[in-house]
């Protein structure tokens, strides 16, 4: 015999209030229904007579489980399988469980209130999707330390060129694709949120983290860090915001991308003078940079594929990244991904030139830095000043 409580369950949600096809039904306070029958009245007798005496609706409620069941079981019997109404084992009429459900479920069209079943299968899956940039993280880095041969600059998969050059142009070609030209002069003409970013840029993060967090541990803890990483942070906030990884994580957090391409061009065009300004202020001395040969190669890099990418909104690529926004997205950040996987295989296959104690300090300290920049200018924008 099927299991009661299953039974139970779908003959609770299957009866309807008033039907030809069930005997009598008296709904009590709580919402559950009784079906009034003795347990010696044949199947047939009940379906066809509908006996409705005070006895019976006594005896119904005192067997709650032993009704719905005999009541759901006139639904899932087939012709195939004939019944004996003397017989109220249940084995004779009932089939398998799936049968029960949509035989059942189909007299009142199912349980809305019922929570859908999730397998553990279905959750990892909705997990790994969700969480598929940083766990890629964690894989390429992975990667790149068992195996950082295959995947250095001039190896056989050739990385510098398939992903460090035509996967940057194919992750800024789908940016222009997905942007409209109006949201680009927005995102331009909006000239306080734009100095504001790189107010923060050039003006907070060298002067209010970088000075004061390397002069803090030369200070108070020396051998915590020797001086060339000190130096290296600072420098290190000095510099402009990151091409690749700007727009890809603004994309998959829900950012303005139109924005995030506007500063990260405006931002790479200044650092070519800011950078060296703030490194003779920090240093003493300053650093020539080839400025046409930047200019061009921020020009081939981004500007030249978003102009691409906008062109090609005139034609039908417009719908097809439409209609495949998560596929192309998904393909964005599976070639930063790439980027990420080909620098650690660089520096795995050099030497990092670390020792464990500050390799563990510097994992300590740059994410803590990134948490504490991210609650700060969350909070500062939240106050609208």
């Amino acid at each position: 015999m099927k299991p009661i409580s299953l039974v139970f369950l779908l003959a609770w949600s299957a009866l309807p209030a008033s039907s030809d096809a069930f005997p009598t039904v008296h709904r009590q306070d709580h919402g559950v229904q009784h079906i009034a029958r003795p347990r010696s009245m044949p199947r047939h007798d009940v379906v066809g007579d509908r006996p409705t005496s005070r006895a019976n609706n006594a005896r119904g409620r005192n067997n709650i489980q032993s009704s719905a069941f005999a009541s759901i079981r006139p639904l899932c019997s087939t012709s195939q399988h004939p019944s004996n109404p003397s017989d109220d084992s249940g084995s004779d009429n009932l089939t398998t469980d799936s049968d029960i459900a949509m035989r059942a479920l189909s007299v009142r069209g199912g349980d809305a209130t019922a929570a859908p079943v999730v397998s553990i299968a279905d959750k990892t899956k909705a997990f790994a999707s969700k969480n598929f940039f940083l766990i890629g993280m964690v894989v390429a880095v992975s990667l790149a330390k068992l195996f950082p041969e295959l995947g250095k600059n001039g190896s056989i998969l050739r990385p510098e060129l398939f992903i460090g050059n035509y996967g940057v142009t194919v992750i800024f070609l789908l940016s222009g694709l997905s942007l409209k030209l109006a949201d680009l002069a927005n995102a331009a003409s909006n000239v306080k949120l734009n100095g504001m970013i790189q107010l923060t840029t050039f003006g907070a993060w060298p002067f209010l983290v970088g000075l004061p967090l390397t002069k803090g541990i030369q200070s108070f803890l020396p051998s915590l860090l020797p001086k060339p990483l000190l130096d290296g942070l600072l420098i290190l906030t000095c510099l402009p915001t990151t091409i690749n990884m700007c727009i890809i994580l603004t994309s998959a957090s829900g950012g303005n991308v139109a924005t995030a391409l506007c500063n990260t061009v405006i931002s790479n065009l200044a650092g070519i003078f800011l950078t060296p300004a703030l490194l003779l202020r920090f240093f003493g001395r300053g650093i020539e940079l080839p400025f046409a040969e930047l200019v061009g190669k921020l020009a081939n890099k981004v500007l030249l594929p978003v102009a691409v990418g906008q062109a090609l909104r005139a034609t039908p690529a417009k719908d097809l990244y439409s209609d495949r926004t998560g596929f192309f997205k998904r393909l964005q950040e599976m070639v930063l991904l790439g980027i990420v996987w080909n620098a650690f295989c660089n520096a795995f296959s050099r030497g990092l030139g670390l020792e464990p104690s500050h390799a563990i300090a510097l994992l300590v300290l740059l994410p803590l830095l990134h948490l504490g920049s991210l609650l700060v200018l969350f909070s500062f924008f939240r106050s609208k000043l």
